[in-house]
């Protein structure tokens, strides 16, 4: 897991491919936390372990680009750190403003985190 670099200017999407990435181990996310993983394309996405229950979003705030890993996380919300905005992690909506951010799939293996991209 990585911590973001806002002045890497990275904000690439991962490819829809149908492809299911291990991206690490469950005891890396602990509860009610998020983390930023990288893919090997340089795209990055927002993990969350919520009650041992795993989501991954987009990381990128469509506001103003704000890394949504390192977000205040409350119940299925988090809270986007520069300006506020507030997603739910199991829809992508966003709770007050328009917009959304993308969803990924989470599956949990033999204690590895995988995510279908």
């Amino acid at each position: 897991m990585q911590s973001f670099n806002p002045k890497s200017g990275n904000f690439k999407k991962p490819k829809r491919e149908g492809q299911t990435v291990t991206v690490g181990r469950v005891e890396d996310v602990p509860p009610n936390r998020g983390a930023t993983v990288e893919l090997l394309n340089g795209a990055q996405l927002a993990l969350y372990n919520i009650a041992g229950e795993f989501y991954a979003i987009e990381n990128f705030c469509p506001h103003k680009g704000a890394p949504l890993a390192d977000g205040h996380l409350c119940g299925h919300l988090v809270e986007c750190g520069w300006h506020g905005w507030r997603f739910d992690v199991r829809t992508g909506e966003c709770v007050a403003n328009r917009g959304t951010v993308e969803t990924y799939e989470v599956v949990i293996e033999d204690g590895l985190i995988k995510i279908r991209v």
